[in-house]
């Protein structure tokens, strides 16, 4: 009897010594704790590479700019990459390391898919996901934790025809889709009733499929049919290819699609083949149009990059952390259970790709959509579409 109590009281004494241990780490851990971590999920290899990079640039930008000035609620912010090489499973066990890395937001991922695969991890452990670039359908649906910072395809697309029809005098089109591509087919979706409404006709139907490298079956089959352009709702290393494949067989007329085709590789692989393709988009380099805050973005940008300019997903990396940041100021909280309400009723904030205002749905309600051009190998501003 006295071995057996001397065991229990051993182990009630030890039991006790770990839980005074833990939480004396838990206290010296936030005490000691003096950067607020904010994650980015996007991929820096594989198909989306650009996005990611690019939205990564924008980040740290945002970062450096916030440090230098005081941080956010005294403490410094930090990046805590998260890289899933472009692939979707990897997409959900980064964003769980993420979390378990105590990050206070993540911030990506850029790409609609991925951005539905990973928002539920994100919304049932209260942690703000903050897409720079999901613009399709389902995604805030899925929580009151999932925001983003971008133009959506159900604003965007319906512009883009509305232009398409009025100021460049399409009639007929052909309509293809990537399969399988979560972003492909919901733009499609969104792209009927659009053209419906304008009076476009779809003369020809394709599908295509993510990785495919030869075309000439679907362009031979678009080859038999009248059209002035062709609506591409997929992303751009298809669609570099799709347009060889159009030149090799004589076919001159251009493609028009969403953001998926904003790359660098569009004109890069496609060459010649690609000038006059068109690609909307929820920022461009417009100085015309341009804030004060945005023109200084395009500089440091310049500065940082060899004189290039930045893209939308640059941008948007950027507003992200400092609408999280201002977020976070506003609620005097960096825990996402607190400033989250702060971001919900986001109203007339002014970012550098735009002002943003949350409607019902917190969906961000933005203007102009530009069209961009591909044009003497790179892309240029050809329209801006106020909606």
């Amino acid at each position: 009897m006295r071995k057996r109590f001397f065991i229990i009281f051993t182990i009630i004494l030890c039991s006790l010594a770990l839980i005074a241990a833990g939480c004396n780490s838990s206290q010296s851990s936030s005490q000691d704790e003096d950067t607020i971590k904010i994650g980015f999920l996007g991929g820096k290899t594989g198909n989306h590479a650009h996005y990611g990079i690019e939205t990564l640039k924008g980040m740290e930008m945002a970062v450096e700019e916030i440090n230098k000035a005081g941080g956010v609620l005294g403490k410094k912010l930090e990046i805590v990459e998260g890289d899933h090489g472009s692939n979707i499973s990897q997409a959900v066990s980064v964003t769980q390391k993420l979390i378990t890395q105590g990050v206070a937001a993540i911030v990506g991922d850029p790409t609609t898919g991925i951005t539905k695969s990973v928002a539920p991890i994100c919304q049932q452990n209260k942690i703000v996901l903050m897409s720079a670039g999901a613009v399709g359908t389902g995604v805030l649906e899925i929580g009151d934790y999932i925001f983003r910072d971008c133009l959506p395809d159900v604003v965007a697309a319906p512009g883009q025809v509305k232009y398409l029809k009025e100021e460049l005098g399409w009639d007929k089109i052909a309509l293809v889709t990537t399969t399988g591509l979560d972003y492909s087919e919901s733009l499609t979706d969104i792209f009927k009733p659009a053209l419906a409404k304008y009076g476009i006709e779809i003369v020809a139907e394709e599908t295509i499929m993510e990785g495919d490298t030869n075309f000439s079956a679907v362009v031979t089959s678009l080859s038999t049919k009248e059209f002035d352009g062709v609506i591409f709702t997929g992303y751009y290393t298809e669609g570099a290819l799709f347009l060889k494949e159009m030149r090799k067989q004589g076919l001159k007329q251009v493609i028009a699609g969403g953001d998926g085709l904003l790359g660098k590789e569009l004109y890069e692989l496609g060459g010649e083949a690609a000038e006059g393709s068109m690609v909307y988009t929820g920022f461009a380099v417009d100085l015309e149009r341009a804030s004060e805050k945005t023109k200084a973005f395009i500089e440091k940008y310049k500065a940082k990059n060899n004189n290039k300019l930045p893209d939308m997903f640059a941008a948007q990396g950027y507003d992200a952390v400092m609408w999280l940041a201002d977020a976070m100021k506003e609620a005097n909280s960096s825990d996402p259970t607190v400033y989250r309400e702060a971001l919900a009723k986001t109203k007339d904030w002014e970012g550098v790709t735009g002002t943003i205002t949350l409607d019902e749905n917190r969906e961000p309600i933005k203007s102009p959509v530009y069209i961009l051009e591909v044009k003497n190998g790179q892309f240029v501003v050809k329209a801006a579409i106020d909606v």
